[in-house]
C-alpha cells in the first residue's frame, strides 16, 4: 500500500502496487467489516463488465487480521485523475466536451445493463476524468445490484444518494399505504435519471428541486409537473442540444428518458452536429472569485463507497432521534417542509482554460447573460423556520435536550463535517452543518393486526 486515497463507511481505498509483478499501481479497495457481502457483489459486478470506461476487476480476496478475523478486498484498474465535478472546475468545459462525456457515461450504463447489471449511485463524485487524456470512467459499483443478487438493504430505499433519486423512487414513500415491505429497486432508468442530475450539477453549479424535502420540489416532479428549469435558462452559454438531453434524461416520465444506449447516439450526434456555440466555455473565466482551494479543502474522489454512507455513519453517532429526524425528512409528505433555500454557487480561482477545442473556444462571441464562472461546493442554506414536529425552545429559548443548539426557532445538532460534505444530509449554517433534530417515534399502541 503506497498511500491511502479515500475512506467510506464501507471500505477504504488505497493506491497499491501487486507484489507478483502487477504493472503499475491498482485501487485496493479493503472492507472495514468483516465478512461484508457488498464486497462480494460489487466483485460479481465488475466482473462482469468489460468495458473501456469502467476501471477493470484486477484480483480479489481476504486479509486476514492477526485474529484470523478475514475482510474482504478488490483490487482494480487503477486511474490517475480527479472527479468529474473537479475536473469541471479546472478546465471550464464546454458544451461540446461536456456532451462527449457524457456519451462515454451512457455507454458505460448500457454495458452495465447488458450483464444485467445497475449502478444506484451515479453522480459527479463516482466518476472520474484520467488526467492524461481526460477519458471518464464510472466508478464505485459498490451499490450496484444484479439479476438474482441478495438483497442486503432495508425499505424504503437501497444505498444511493438522495438528491440523484429518481422521482419515482421518491413517490414510493411520499404517500406509502401501507408502508412498502421491501425496498424500491431502481432500473435502467433511475440511473439515466442520475446522470442527468450530474449534468444538470455540471452545467447549472446547482442541485435540481428535490422531490423529498420540499412542497416546490413535488410541485416540479409530480407526474402533470413541468419538471426541473432546462439548463439554458440558468446557464445561457450551454447549447441547445446539451440543453435538452439533460432535460430529456430528468423527464419525469422515465420512458421518455430513453436507454442508456439510445442517449449515447443521440450525445455522440449531438458532439459532432452542433455548432460553434457549443464550443464556448461553460464558465467564465473573468468572474473567479478568491476561495480556499488548498488541498485540505477540496473532497478526494472515494473510489469505494459513495460519500453519502460515510454521512450516514456520522450522524448514526448523534443518537437515535436524529436518525428519526432524517428518516423523517426523507419521507416527508409534500408540503410538510419549507422550501430549499436558494442555492448559488462559489467560485473558483483555478484558470486551466478549455481542453482540446482548439482556439475558437476561447475567442468565440460570449452570449449576453452572464455565466456561472465555476461552481465549488453546492450545499443548502438553513431553512427559514423549523420543520413540522421539529424540536423547538422552551419558554427560556433552551432546547429540550442537551447539546442541541437553537437556529431560526427550532432545535438542531451540529455534526463534524466541513459544509462541502454536509450537501448530501444536512444545511449549512455560518459555515457549519446542522441537522434537524426530532423527538423520538412513539411506540405504536395498535396491535399489528389494527
Amino acid at each position: 500500500m503506497l498511500e491511502q486515497r479515500g475512506r467510506g463507511a464501507y471500505g477504504a481505498v488505497y493506491r497499491a502496487i501487486g507484489t507478483k509483478g502487477a504493472r503499475g499501481p491498482v485501487a485496493l479497495k479493503m472492507a472495514l467489516q468483516p465478512r461484508d457481502g457488498r464486497f462480494a457483489r460489487e466483485v460479481e459486478l465488475l466482473s462482469r463488465i468489460r468495458h473501456p470506461n469502467v476501471p477493470r476487476l484486477v484480483g480479489h480476496g481476504e486479509w486476514r487480521d492477526p485474529a484470523g478475523t478475514a475482510y474482504p478486498y478488490l483490487a482494480m484498474e487503477w486511474v490517475e485523475g480527479t472527479s468529474l465535478y473537479d475536473w469541471a472546475r479546472e478546465h471550464r468545459p464546454s458544451s461540446r466536451q461536456v456532451l462527449s462525456r457524457l456519451a462515454s457515461l451512457a455507454r458505460a450504463l448500457e454495458a452495465t445493463l447488458a450483464v444485467g447489471g445497475v449502478h444506484r449511485d451515479v453522480k459527479g463524485d463516482n466518476i472520474l476524468v484520467r488526467k492524461a487524456d481526460g477519458q471518464v470512467f464510472l466508478t464505485d459499483f459498490g451499490s450496484g445490484h444484479y439479476a438474482g443478487a441478495t438483497t442486503l438493504t432495508w425499505p424504503p430505499f437501497p444505498p444511493g444518494t438522495p438528491a440523484y433519486r429518481s422521482p419515482e423512487a421518491w413517490r414510493t414513500v411520499m404517500h406509502p399505504s401501507p408502508a412498502p415491505t421491501v425496498p424500491y429497486a431502481p432500473g435502467p432508468a433511475d440511473d439515466v435519471f442520475a446522470l442527468g442530475v450530474t449534468a444538470w450539477r455540471l452545467v447549472t453549479g446547482e442541485y435540481p428541486p428535490s422531490l423529498g424535502l420540499d412542497a416546490e420540489g413535488a410541485r416540479v416532479w409530480s407526474l402533470e409537473g413541468p419538471g426541473p428549469r432546462a439548463p439554458q435558462v440558468l446557464n445561457s452559454r450551454c447549447c441547445v442540444q446539451l440543453s435538452a438531453l439533460i432535460s430529456r434524461m430528468m423527464s419525469v416520465h422515465p420512458e421518455v428518458r430513453g436507454s442508456a444506449r439510445e442517449l449515447a447516439g443521440a450525445l455522440d450526434k449531438a458532439a459532432r452536429e452542433a455548432g460553434p456555440e457549443a464550443d464556448v466555455p461553460l464558465f467564465d473565466l473573468e468572474q473567479a472569485l478568491p476561495v480556499d482551494v488548498s488541498a485540505s479543502s477540496r473532497r478526494v474522489p472515494v473510489r469505494g463507497r459513495g460519500g453519502h454512507t460515510r454521512h450516514w455513519s456520522i450522524a448514526a453517532g448523534v443518537g437515535a432521534p436524529l436518525l428519526l429526524g432524517i428518516a423523517w425528512m426523507l419521507s416527508a409528505r409534500p408540503g410538510d417542509a419549507p422550501a430549499e433555500a436558494p442555492v448559488s454557487a462559489q467560485l473558483d480561482t483555478k484558470d486551466a482554460g478549455t481542453v482540446a477545442v482548439g482556439d475558437s473556444a476561447l475567442t468565440a462571441p460570449l452570449p449576453p447573460k452572464a455565466a456561472p464562472s465555476v461552481w465549488s461546493t453546492i450545499a443548502l442554506d438553513l431553512p427559514p423556520k423549523p420543520f413540522p414536529r421539529q424540536m423547538r425552545p422552551d419558554a427560556n429559548g433552551r432546547c429540550p435536550r442537551k447539546g442541541l443548539v437553537v437556529i431560526n426557532g427550532g432545535c438542531w445538532v451540529k455534526v463534524a463535517l466541513p459544509p462541502k460534505d454536509c450537501d448530501e444530509i444536512g444545511y449549512v449554517y455560518k459555515d457549519a452543518c446542522y441537522l434537524a433534530a426530532f423527538p423520538p417515534a412513539r411506540p405504536s399502541t395498535s396491535s399489528p393486526a389494527d
